[in-house]
């Protein structure tokens, strides 16, 4: 019986160990022998321009003012705009960046600078922008805010700065180059509320902002 038991136990060893070889050739390969492991992904077909160059961004490869048809889409897109014009007689640059949370709708900050020979001027505002979206290039827009201007004395003068509050109002007109792109052009009117010299009250002062620059749109997800 002892003999009977030595002889039996190496074949009981053995046939576990073929069973759980099976299972773990079974789980790493397939019926055919071949492996189950996931096909590499596809690589991306390079687009390439008319001049052989790999395109950096594939849409407008071929077709660079390619207009998408349908209504200009605003909604989650931000746009910064660049831009040079004058307020009053004087030159403006400005820096605008607005974000749309609806179609019609987009709230925008600029900051401009009018460096004239006597006194710099520094207007900053937050607007809200109002438009109704059109199909194709053209989308004019009416502009309301509320803003601050800060007047610098330049050394000629001896004289403090000041600030005072102004409001603006007017609209503008986008052209649309592609999806992305679109030259901008923009007349606003200022009021800013300050003193007369010498005297009492409040006076509004009259300016008028004309504006041109270009806005690029980026789109976030929402």
């Amino acid at each position: 019986m002892t003999r009977c038991r030595r002889t039996f136990a190496p074949q009981r060893a053995a046939a576990w160990a073929l069973i759980v070889l099976t299972a773990c050739t079974g789980t790493a390969f397939g019926d055919s022998g071949e492996s189950k492991e996931p096909a590499p992904a596809a690589a991306e077909p390079v687009v390439r321009t008319r001049s052989g160059l790999e395109a950096l961004v594939p849409e407008i490869a071929n077709q660079p003012y390619h207009l998408e048809p349908g209504r200009r889409p605003y909604l989650h897109r931000f746009a910064l705009t660049p831009g040079y014009g004058s307020l009053g007689s004087e030159a403006l640059f400005t820096l605008r960046l607005a974000y749309n949370p609806n179609s019609w709708l987009g709230y925008e900050g600029s900051l401009g600078h009018n460096p004239g020979q006597s006194v710099h001027a520094v207007l900053h505002s937050l607007s809200a922008l109002l438009r109704y979206p059109l199909p194709g290039r053209f989308q004019p827009y009416v502009s309301l805010g509320y803003g601050m201007m800060m007047v610098s004395p330049g050394p000629s003068l001896n004289a403090d700065p000041v600030t005072k509050n102004a409001l603006t109002a007017g609209g503008g007109l986008e052209f649309f180059i592609r999806n992305d792109l679109a030259l901008r052009a923009e007349v606003v009117h200022a009021t800013v509320f300050g003193s007369q010299r010498n005297g009492e009250g409040i006076v509004a002062y009259p300016y008028l902002q004309q504006t041109i620059g270009l806005s690029f749109y980026r789109t976030i997800a929402p």
